[in-house]
């Protein structure tokens, strides 16, 4: 018995394949449908609320504000001001808070950040009107005093990170505001540089915070490489893209690893579109790893 002809064989899946593209495209338009009614619920939903500070406590976060563009196209630094002064942080970690070409001049309203969060930037930039350095740029309490180093970071584009040793009102805290690149073997690098850096000075409760621009936990993360001080790198809260998240990019470790507990994304209204990534938040606690510092500070 001889085959039939291709033209024939095509001819008897035709309708198979015809079934099978409507229900292709039906399923598509069902989950097209649950998408828009989650954004649409998410967008309703107000941000959680968040609890009064417990004595000792500071609140930290960690926000890239993308240029202070949001998914709409805006441009809009008031905008980012509203979501920086809902995150009710003691210390706010930057990134991409200055223009990325030309002269690299702040992109926010100092005053009006000082007036609706309590904040200001610290002198990171080396231009009377800039925030930050490669960007990131750290925001605090005024009349807080910071001993800062920038790091220029090794890899394919230019990035870097801020070493910032901060005298807070419970005590002396160290924190590394970084944005690590897009290719695995250059956020490797960084990383190693960023561990170097921090192994040259004196111990002090150290954060690391900003959009490290890494997904995979464990031994696939590139970041895998601060595990001997930071711990092990798992999978933190999904923060990218704002509109529906998917995607731990932005991070905050710390050394002692108690210092921080209740890392959280701010998901309100407004920061789901004031830039494509939502911030983290979380609180410190000074108090509860002094006892560790000091030992290592001893050994």
């Amino acid at each position: 018995m001889t085959s039939p002809p291709a033209k024939t064989r095509r001819l008897f899946r035709a309708p198979d394949t015809l079934r099978m593209a409507e229900q292709l495209r039906v399923t598509g338009a069902g989950m097209r449908q649950l998408l828009a009614e989650f954004r649409d619920a998410r967008r309703r939903s107000p941000a959680p609320p968040r609890g009064a500070r417990a004595e000792g406590e500071l609140r930290i976060a960690s926000w890239n504000l993308h240029k202070c563009v949001g998914t709409d196209g805006r441009f809009d630094p008031h905008r980012s001001v509203t979501v920086i002064a809902e995150l009710d942080a003691d210390i706010i970690a930057l990134q991409e808070a200055d223009r990325r070409f030309g002269r690299r001049t702040g992109l926010l309203d100092t005053r009006l950040l000082e007036e609706r969060a309590g904040l200001v930037p610290l002198p990171v930039s080396d231009l009377a009107d800039g925030h930050g350095w490669h960007g990131n740029a750290i925001l605090a309490r005024p009349g807080t005093r910071a001993r800062l180093r920038r790091l220029a970071l090794p890899g394919a584009e230019p990035r870097g990170a801020v070493v910032a040793d901060l005298d807070t009102r419970h005590g002396p805290l160290r924190l590394v505001a970084a944005h690590l690149g897009l290719l695995p073997r250059c956020r490797r690098r960084q990383s190693a540089a960023i561990l170097a850096a921090l192994e040259d000075a004196p111990p002090l409760p150290t954060v690391l915070c900003g959009d490290l621009n890494e997904w995979n936990p464990g031994e696939r993360s590139s970041l895998r490489g601060l595990a001997p001080l930071f711990g092990a790198v798992n999978g933190g809260p999904a923060s990218f893209p704002a509109r529906l998240p998917v995607l731990p990019l932005d991070r905050i470790m710390a050394w002692p690893q108690p210092l921080v507990s209740d890392v959280e994304v701010h998901d309100s209204p407004l920061a789901r579109i004031a830039s494509d990534h939502l911030p983290l938040t979380a609180r410190l606690h000074l108090a509860a790893v002094a006892p560790q510092v000091e030992a290592a500070r001893a050994a």
